[in-house]
């Protein structure tokens, strides 16, 4: 039976992550993973619900120890948790903050001494051991959980520093905008340290100013992991911005426009990664050299009358996926847009996906996105937008997607707001934007 550390890393007596501005060392992390396996509960699942990023990982790791499995859901919302407290009776919560849901045991994050630590040995977890589960966001039904084995996670990390040209045991320090919870925010914000001898950083800054500060205040080298929408409200500020190594940007459409002025900003490499529930993350690219993504090591893609199929390298399981792809003779693809999201109109065929490209990339428009109406009842549905732009009128935007949009894709109607209502990764659910639409109808 393999096994696979921990950590890794060359030297015990490096800096493991960055909290508060203080380095902690490796020693001192794995004697309160030690410490805090120990007080948890005889259970057989976690709900991690830490905020800070090391007691995430402190919690984490000292429930695969204990053979506890993580439950990732896609919301928090007390109903949810509640609800899933009854489908995995035997779940517990891990919270170093508020949370208080009828029926679950929760666990406060204990103040685990922080004192001169002489724990040197890094456990090894067996490889197949199930270390998370990961749900769908159960739009169309019931969310389903995807298994996420030790072995896997951790292959999918080493992975992805390649693709990156990440160098092992560099001291890279990692800042995410993302929670760890998020399953790109576990990949690329915690795993991808943890794996690859690189450091974390406890803090999840979120307005430009925090995120430039925390930036600044890091030794270097130093790398960001954000999204589209952190990126945009950072970059709309005329600041200068900290050096880094690279940007890291998942979980929603980045316009290449977007990308190249990061690039500028930063002096570095802007990289995107993709990656779904089922299979975890699977390719990159940088976004400036093209639109062609590069699937990572051992990762292979198969198409037939059904769809596109990802498999191999760190991928357990065969998934399909939800998008339409093109696959090109060098190895890499192209991406449309979900299948879910393809618009027919009069015999005509784009993506959401394009539609909101075209729209964000207006001069003056801060953020888009279109809308296409449930057609079930069989009329004829034309697609519909919510613009966040302010001092700008529907005639400046709809004449500038008339160069780029052809007319049968033109919103009808074309909504102004004061913002859209993202999560904490920067998506919108179809549900959140229904309800914005119905509310500005009814102005």
């Amino acid at each position: 039976m393999a096994a696979i550390p921990l950590i890794r890393c060359n030297d015990t007596d490096s800096v493991f992550a960055y909290c508060a501005g203080q380095p902690v060392g490796v020693p001192q992390f794995l004697q309160n993973v030690a410490e805090l396996a120990q007080a948890l509960p005889d259970r057989r699942y976690i709900l991690n619900l830490c905020t800070d990023r090391y007691r995430f990982m402190v919690g984490f790791a000292a429930a695969l120890l204990r053979g506890q499995t993580s439950l990732l859901p896609p919301n928090y919302t007390p109903s949810f948790v509640e609800r899933l407290g009854q489908r995995y009776p035997d779940m517990y919560c891990l919270a170093d903050g508020a949370a208080d849901f009828n029926g679950i045991e929760t666990l406060r994050y204990p103040e685990l001494p922080l004192h001169d630590a002489t724990v040197r040995t890094i456990p090894a977890i067996p490889e197949e051991r199930c270390a998370a589960l990961v749900f769908t966001s159960g739009t169309t039904g019931q969310p389903v959980a995807h298994p996420k084995s030790w072995g896997s996670l951790c292959r999918s990390a080493v992975a992805e520093a390649a693709s990156l040209g990440i160098t092992q045991d560099s001291g890279l320090a990692v800042l995410g905008t993302v929670p760890a919870q998020h399953m790109y925010g576990l990949e690329s914000s915690m795993l991808l340290a943890v794996q690859n001898g690189l450091v974390l950083v406890a803090e999840r800054p979120f307005y430009p100013a925090d995120i430039r500060a925390q930036l600044a205040a890091l030794p270097q080298p130093r790398c960001l992991v954000t999204t589209p929408v952190h990126l945009r409200s950072l970059l709309a500020e005329a600041q200068e911005l900290p050096a880094v190594e690279f940007v890291l940007c998942a979980t929603a459409h980045l316009a290449p426009q977007l990308a190249s002025e990061a690039e500028v900003r930063f002096a570095a490499p802007l990289y995107e990664i993709y990656g779904c529930t089922e299979a975890g993350q699977i390719a990159s690219r940088r976004t400036t050299r093209g639109m062609a993504w590069h699937l990572l090591a051992g990762v292979e893609l198969r198409q037939d009358e059904l769809g596109t199929h990802v498999y191999g390298g760190h991928v357990e399981i065969a998934a399909a996926l939800s998008d339409v792809i093109d696959l090109n003779a060098d190895g890499t693809f192209t991406l449309h847009g979900r299948t879910a999201d393809m618009v027919n109109i009069a015999g005509k065929r784009t993506s959401l996906a394009s539609l909101n490209h075209h729209l964000n990339a207006i001069p003056g428009v801060q953020d888009g996105v279109f809308f296409m109406p449930d057609d079930s009842d069989g009329a004829v549905k034309r697609p519909q937008a919510l613009v966040v732009a302010p001092g700008m009128r529907a005639e400046d935007i709809l004449s500038a997607l008339r160069k780029s949009v052809d007319a049968v894709f033109l919103p009808r109607p074309l909504y102004f707001v004061d913002m859209l209502p993202r999560n904490s990764t920067g998506k919108i659910t179809r549900e959140a934007l229904q309800q914005l639409i119905e509310a500005c109808a009814r102005r």
